[in-house]
């Protein structure tokens, strides 16, 4: 398993924004590969948001993250917000 970790913040309008980013999130859900995702909002900062996804491994999200589809939808994203992502596996206790 992996993890997906996107800090976003947002300097759009933030309700267009989590429209695109509900579209973004259907559209990788349906993925192969997919199992889980959540997204939390910042309590003191409104416009910034962390989205985490799990994944069975990086392959799959790869491939999810480099189809067309994926594209198109970022491409709506990029003029709302700031993404600083990241693939994060687990570490184990010494």
């Amino acid at each position: 398993m992996v993890t997906f970790v996107n800090k976003l913040t947002v300097h759009g309008d933030i309700d267009t924004f989590l429209a695109v980013k509900d579209r973004l999130t259907a559209y990788m859900s349906a993925q192969p590969g997919h199992v889980s995702n959540q997204t939390l909002r910042h309590v003191g900062e409104r416009n910034v948001f962390i989205e985490v996804a799990v994944w069975q491994d990086a392959a799959a999200h790869q491939q999810a993250a480099r189809s067309e589809q994926f594209q198109a939808l970022i491409r709506q994203l990029v003029p709302l917000a700031q993404p600083e992502p990241g693939l994060y596996e687990s570490v184990e206790a010494a």
